[in-house]
């Protein structure tokens, strides 16, 4: 089976591209499903289950959700070989922008939009840093000038990805990226593998449940601010 991860900031478009994706001819003899991470609650599987597209539900809740990701991925490929997948795809919105849901050796895909600002790409940590491919959706609402001075500043922060411009809505562009992804790696199972980056980390009181503000209230691994 083989193992995809897209990840990227909330809104840019991924379940629409993951569908679109997913209906290209190019895959049409492959048994695709999807593994949705979120963290309160989506409706994105509806929209799976309505495209006939095996879709399983994973909420982090108060949990991180890259630590949530990491902590389940191998139950999902388990999940995905049950269900005789050819092709399993995680989908992951990256909340803080320092998300890392990569893994060495798995493709990894990241998606965003050309209405995040020009100076976004240097704002967003390893899920773009470390991709393999960047799409980049929304393209049509802005100008042929905008869109490459959009992948200019994606390029200074990985200058080794494949950035390529996916149509969400018409599906245009989807095909190209099916034909990108069809070398994923088959994975059987990903213990003692390793993320391609470190997951964000704070062990401190509030991670525990606290509430209440103020240095009395504050231990573990805390960062202060240089005032």
């Amino acid at each position: 089976m083989k193992l995809i991860t897209i990840a990227g900031p909330p809104s840019t478009g991924k379940t629409s591209i993951i569908i679109k994706l997913i209906k290209s001819p190019y895959w049409k003899n492959y048994n695709v499903g999807v593994i949705k991470f979120d963290c309160l609650s989506t409706e994105d599987d509806k929209s799976f289950e309505a495209n006939g597209i095996p879709v399983k539900v994973g909420l982090a809740g108060h949990f991180c959700p890259d630590h949530y990701f990491v902590s389940n991925i191998e139950e999902c490929i388990e999940w995905g070989k049950k269900h005789n997948l050819d092709i399993l795809i995680t989908e992951s919105a990256g909340l803080c922008n320092r998300c890392s849901p990569h893994v060495k050796g798995v493709k990894a895909v990241c998606v965003i939009d050309n209405l995040m600002g020009v100076n976004t790409p240097k704002k967003i940590g390893p899920m773009l840093r470390y991709a393999d491919i960047v799409v980049v959706t929304k393209g049509d609402i802005v100008s042929q000038a905008e869109r490459e001075v959009f992948a200019y500043h994606i390029r200074k922060q990985n200058s080794k990805a494949y950035i390529m411009p996916v149509n969400g809505i018409t599906g245009q562009g989807a095909f190209e990226l099916s034909t990108l992804l069809e070398d994923a790696a088959d994975v059987d199972t990903l213990i003692g593998g390793g993320l391609r980056f470190s997951m964000p980390a704070s062990i401190c009181s509030y991670c525990l449940g606290e509430t209440k503000i103020g240095q009395d209230y504050q231990v573990g691994n805390i960062k202060k601010i240089t005032i």
